[in-house]
């Protein structure tokens, strides 16, 4: 699974994207979001407040209730703005 990170998660966590391969269980981007903040307080930080963010599976907007699998892309950021 390839996770990729935006804007201030991206400076949070401190990478912009990597692999992973999450335990068993985890069958949802919430799950993934659980998993991740236990990974430490950079992760903890970036998915402390889940109204400051939003998700994309597979370049496609996605809730935290959608289902993601091992093949899957994972973007995490801030929701935007236009002017």
């Amino acid at each position: 699974m390839k996770l990729l990170y935006f804007a201030w998660v991206r400076q949070k966590i401190g990478k912009g994207e990597e692999d992973v391969k999450p335990p068993a269980g985890v069958a949802t981007v919430r799950d993934l979001i659980r998993h991740l903040t236990a990974l430490g307080p950079g992760y903890a930080d970036a998915f402390a407040d889940l109204s400051r963010l939003r998700a994309a599976v597979n370049q496609e907007h996605a809730g935290f209730d959608a289902p993601i699998g091992d093949d899957d892309e994972i973007a995490f950021f801030p929701p935007v703005t236009g002017g």
